[in-house]
This record gives C-alpha cells, sequence and structure tokens, in this order.
C-alpha cells in the first residue's frame, strides 16, 4: 500500500509538471499568429508581473499572511532594481522566442542554461574556471548546437532573443547572489513577488511604449478578459505548485521532474501545435546535452559531499545528508521556468548563501529549499 504523504507527493508532483508544461503550451497559444494571435510578448509579461504584483500587495498589506522585511531605500536601489531589471528583460526576450520558434527547439536550447550561469558566475568572481566543469560545459553547447543544426524551422531571430533571455536569466541569478549576500536579505516567494514584480512592470513600460503601444490598435486587438486572466492565474498556480513540491521534496527531487516535464513538453507541443517539427538530429543532440547537464548535476552533488567533515558523526552525516536534498545547491535541470515557462516567479532571495539555485524562476540563491526559506516559480511569463 502506497502511503498517504508520498500519494501526496507523488499528487504535487503531477500538479507541478501539468501546470509548467501548460503555462509555456498557454503563452505560445496566446503569442502566436496562428492561434489567439495576439502577438505583444511585453505586454503579456506586464499583464503577468501586474497580476502577481496585486496579488502579493493582498496578501502581504490586506490579508497580512507574511510581513514584508526591513526594505531600505539603499537595499531596494542596489539590489531589488537591478534584479528586478535583468529579470523583466530575460521575461522579455524568453516570451518574444515564441513568436518566432517552436516550444520544441526553446527547451532544447534551454540547456544552455548552466552554460550561462557558468560563465557569469566565472566572469564575475563567484566561481572558478575549473577544467571539468568547463570541458562539460563545451559538451552541452556542442550538442545545443548539432541539436538547432537539426532544426526544420531554425529562425535566426527566434534563437538570437530565445539564447540573450537565457544569459539575462544567468546574469540576474549570479547578481542575486553577489548582492543580496552582502546585505542578509531573505525574502519568501510573496514577499519576493511583492518587492520584484512592480519594479519589472516599471522596466517593461518603457519598451512596451516605444515597441507595442504603437501597434496596439484597440479595433485589431483580440483582448479577452478571461484568456488573460486564466493565463496569468496559471502562472501564478505555478508558483505556489513549485513551493507545494520542494516542501515535500526537495529541489534535487523536483529539478529530476523539471527532465521529466521537458521530455513530455517536446512530445506535447508537437501534438498540439502540428508546425513543430522536431528530427531524429534534435533529439540526438538534446538528449547528449542533458547527459552534460546531468554529468554537471553529479559534479555539483559531489563537490557539496565533499565540503562535509569525515569527522562527523552518523547522526551529522544523516542530517547532511537529507539538508542536500533539501538544500541542493546549484544543480541545474533545463526547466525552468525561465522558464519562459517563467510564468512562473517562485524563487527566494537568500543573501546567506554562496550558492545559485538555477531552478527558480524570479529570485533564486541558494541551498535552501523554498519552505526552509519560507519561499515558494517563468517561466514565466
Amino acid at each position: 500500500m502506497i502511503s498517504k504523504p508520498l500519494l501526496m507527493t507523488y499528487l504535487y508532483l503531477l500538479i507541478y509538471i501539468v501546470l509548467s508544461s501548460g503555462v509555456i503550451l498557454y503563452n505560445k497559444w496566446v503569442l502566436s499568429p496562428k492561434y489567439f494571435n495576439f502577438p505583444f510578448p511585453i505586454t503579456l509579461t506586464m499583464i503577468h508581473m501586474g497580476f502577481s504584483g496585486a496579488v502579493a500587495f493582498f496578501l502581504v498589506r490586506v490579508l497580512k499572511v507574511v510581513s514584508p522585511v526591513k526594505m531600505t531605500f539603499e537595499i531596494y536601489a542596489t539590489c531589488v532594481i537591478p534584479i528586478s531589471a535583468f529579470f523583466a528583460s530575460s521575461l522579455w526576450f524568453g516570451n518574444t522566442a515564441y513568436l518566432h520558434i517552436s516550444v520544441a527547439f526553446i527547451q532544447m536550447l534551454k540547456a544552455l542554461m548552466p552554460v550561462a550561469t557558468f560563465c557569469m558566475a566565472v566572469l564575475c568572481g563567484t566561481d572558478k574556471l575549473r577544467c571539468d566543469v568547463f570541458l562539460n560545459m563545451v559538451l552541452v553547447s556542442i550538442e545545443v548546437v548539432v541539436s538547432s543544426y537539426g532544426e526544420i524551422h531554425f529562425n535566426v531571430i527566434g534563437t538570437v532573443y530565445q539564447v540573450t533571455g537565457i544569459f539575462a536569466e544567468a546574469l540576474r541569478l549570479v547578481l542575486t547572489q553577489v548582492l543580496l549576500q552582502k546585505k542578509g536579505l531573505t525574502l519568501n516567494p510573496i514577499t519576493s513577488l511583492y518587492y520584484i514584480a512592480p519594479c519589472s512592470f516599471l522596466f517593461l513600460f518603457v519598451p512596451w511604449y516605444l515597441l507595442e503601444q504603437p501597434e496596439m490598435e484597440v479595433s485589431q486587438i483580440q483582448f479577452n478578459f478571461w484568456i488573460f486572466f486564466s493565463n496569468a492565474l496559471c502562472a501564478l498556480a505555478l508558483n505556489f505548485s513549485i513551493f507545494l513540491v520542494i516542501g515535500r521534496t526537495g529541489a534535487v527531487t523536483i529539478r529530476v521532474a523539471g527532465v521529466l516535464k521537458d521530455w513530455i513538453l517536446i512530445a506535447l507541443s508537437t501534438v498540439v501545435f502540428p508546425e513543430s517539427t522536431i528530427t531524429g538530429l534534435n533529439i540526438v543532440g538534446y538528449a547528449i546535452a542533458l547527459c552534460g547537464v546531468v554529468m554537471y548535476n553529479y559534479i555539483k552533488v559531489k563537490d557539496v559531499r565533499a565540503s562535509q567533515a569525515p569527522s562527523d558523526g552518523i547522526a551529522e552525516r544523516m542530517a547532511k545528508d537529507w539538508k542536500l536534498e533539501k538544500k541542493s545547491s546549484d544543480i541545474y535541470v533545463p526547466n525552468s521556468d525561465n522558464d519562459n515557462d517563467r510564468g512562473s516567479i517562485a524563487g527566494s532571495l537568500s543573501g546567506s548563501d554562496s550558492k545559485v539555485d538555477e531552478e527558480a524562476p524570479l529570485i533564486p540563491p541558494s541551498r535552501l529549499s523554498h519552505v526552509g526559506r519560507t519561499q515558494l516559480g517563468s517561466h514565466a511569463v
């Protein structure tokens, strides 16, 4: 007999996979000229940010579910604003890619995320250039190129948008680590949205006003309130599903679920969007790239285990092994939840840690589990 807690864990994992895949496919359907035909990715991202910020404000100020942190102008100006700028940029570029390339190809390109994060970390001095990790990153990069070569509907503009969004997200992750660990600031997922979403909304307003507003003639826009409301609600629900899954399992487990989700999403996208054809070369390149990602994860886990003192007693060793699952460091599985499935904005700010949690789409750093830090999420938006 399967125990009830285990059954609930599997249920939460299923909900996470369904919501994460659903948000990505929903965003593609809304933005694609062939379907709902709302080709304004900045506008869609602003809707998500506005909705998330409003919900967070309601939870913090009205229901008082959580208390706001002591936020000074210095911390806001030096930490929140730069992180919000790169977060908004990653969402903008990532969602724009939906207009030009397929969901399946976008998921394959996301295998570059650990490469981008490693490069940014080395440049910013938060990680060392190691031969084993470097060779691993070269393998992942080459196989992503192979996968791109096998793409039937390859589009340079869409690929540039997606890769730029990946590097913007990587820089945000590294900046989160560099800036916040000096301040000792910790935000849970709700307060993360409370501070970051409005600031990201304002950053997106400028490109929206210059690029999309002139083209948005009301007579030609399909603005269906329920479509956009349900889309933003799904993105918010994804945040909470990540929160629940990590609370019951750990960051490592949700990353494994992320790998499964990516394969399901690649297959499902070819059914939902028939024009998204994938080739054998696509699959081979992506599969080998994933092997590189798995090796990257193994190296990181080995580093964490090596940091455990050999003199620890059995109880201490068991406790640390448990924390390795609940507080996994910067193991990466293509996901997310830019995851221009970055309709998901879950994540957390924790200045006390020196590792970057590359899974969390909004403000992640850290080895700590989202629940351990009282935290919660985009894609994405």
